[in-house]
This record gives structure tokens, sequence and C-alpha cells, in this order.
């Protein structure tokens, strides 16, 4: 590997490393200021944290020397395992979502959930522009795909926070398990994706 590909690989696992700490902070803060404030889309959103951990952990394992094309195996069981974890978040926050539009369930306001939000929202979408930047040059399947999931935290960073932000300003209860309907959706078609990707031949990054 000559010298700017070694420099690109090392930039390319810092940033996985970078999305990795961000994102297991995020997992308990959110999870814990969604239980505080009885927050389905924070909650959920929280979990979603987790399962990106996985993934990002799935992408620093491809850019490490001496795995490649011969590994393409465990890389399918890899993202098989990511698309079950995402197929099951879907299914909970899709009936979760559901009972609390129907039973008017109604979350407290979660003013610091807003704000980290919108704070993750931006660090997402910075770290999915570099990581796609870095991806095209390497040529680097897995960390493109892996580069479109951080983008989709960033949305859904501002899908939930919108919801937060109506229930506190109007009192629309219903947009919080509207905002987690919308994460359960996108943990849909990540699990779909992510299958669909198992199936495809390994390219090496």
């Amino acid at each position: 590997m000559d010298t700017q590909q070694t420099r690109l690989h090392r930039t390319a696992l810092r940033l996985e490393y970078a999305t990795i700490g961000w994102n297991v902070g995020e997992a308990f803060l959110t999870i814990a200021l969604g239980a505080v404030a009885s927050s389905l889309a924070l909650i959920g959103f929280g979990t979603v944290s987790v399962v990106e951990v996985f993934a990002s952990a799935v992408v620093v394992w491809h850019l490490m020397p001496g795995h490649g094309a011969a590994d393409s195996a465990r890389t399918a069981r890899a993202h098989r395992l990511v698309a079950i974890a995402f197929g099951v978040l879907a299914i909970v926050l899709v009936v979760a979502g559901v009972r609390d539009l129907v039973t008017g369930r109604r979350p407290d306001e979660s003013p610091w959930g807003i704000a980290y939000l919108a704070v993750t929202a931006l660090v997402m979408f910075g770290l999915a522009i570099s990581k796609r930047r870095i991806a095209d040059r390497l040529d680097s399947s897995p960390l493109r795909s892996e580069a479109t999931m951080t983008l989709l935290d960033g949305a859904l960073s501002t899908a939930t926070m919108l919801g937060l932000a109506l229930n506190a300003a109007f009192g629309w209860w219903w947009a919080d398990p509207a905002a987690a309907l919308v994460v359960a959706g996108a943990a849909a078609n990540e699990a779909r994706e992510n299958w669909l990707e198992a199936k495809e031949p390994d390219i090496p990054g």
C-alpha cells in the first residue's frame, strides 16, 4: 500500500473511531434523557446509536490491514447481524409508537434533549461528508455504506429534535411518537439495505 493510501486509511479509521466514541456517549445520554422525559423518540434514537456503533466497528474491521475479499463470508454475517438488529428495533418502535398514539400518552418536555440533538445533527452530517469523500478516494464500498448510515443519523437527529420541539412549543404530544415512527421507518430501510449488502460480493476497500 503506498503512502497516500496509508494516510487515507488512517484518516478513515480516525473518522470511524470518532463516530464510535460519539455514538457511545450519544446512546447513554439520549436514553437517560428519554427515560427522564418519558420520550419514546429519544429512547429509540439512543438505541439506534447502539446499532450504529456495531456498524462502525464492522467498517473498522474492514479497514484494518490483512482483511479483504477472503473474509467476505464473515463480512456477510456481520451485515446480517446489523440487519436483524435494525429489524427488531423497527418492530419495537412501531408497536410502541402506535400504542402511544392510540393511548394518547404525553411525554414531558426535554430541552436538554433538543439541544443535544441539534449538536448531534451537525456532528453527524460533518462526519458523513468526510467519510464519503475518503470512501470515494479509497473506492471502499463498506465505508461508503457506513457514511450513508452516519448521514441517516444526522437526519434522524433532526427529525427527533423537531418532534420534541413541537411538543415543547405547542403541546403536540403526538409529534414524539410520530418521530419515533420516522426512526422506525429509517431502521427498517437500513435492515433491508444491510441484508441486500450481505448478498452482494465483497468489494475490497
